[in-house]
């Protein structure tokens, strides 16, 4: 193979896909008449046994859509910064912790 041109080896691996499709499709063949013989035996068809219970299509789950959580902190120095409590702290949050304040003062009131 390696004193073969490109195109002769092009020209192989062309036929080697080729020869692949064809296999493939036979093994097909091959296979679907096994389990049409398979399901014989039992006295089904093979059609009858793709259309088994278990081969129903699966009901899509409703989508739903979380409310956004309310926020529980807000910053004293721009009351439009706010946290919800939840996940990572804010720079803010601990800027305001490191410098003293408590977490209770920043809480928003309901």
């Amino acid at each position: 193979m390696k004193s073969m041109s490109r195109k002769e080896l092009e020209k192989h691996l062309g036929d080697v896909k080729k020869a692949l499709q064809a296999a493939r499709a036979r093994d097909h063949r091959n296979a679907k008449k096994a389990a049409a013989k398979a399901a014989a035996e039992f006295g089904f068809s093979l059609g009858e046994i793709s259309e088994t219970e278990t081969a129903k299509p699966k009901k899509a789950k409703a989508k739903t859509t979380r409310k956004p959580s309310k926020p529980v902190y807000a910053n004293p120095e721009n009351t439009a910064q706010t946290w919800t409590g939840k996940g990572r702290q804010p720079n803010w949050f601990r800027a305001q912790v490191a410098n003293g304040t408590p977490p209770d003062a920043m809480r928003i009131a309901n």
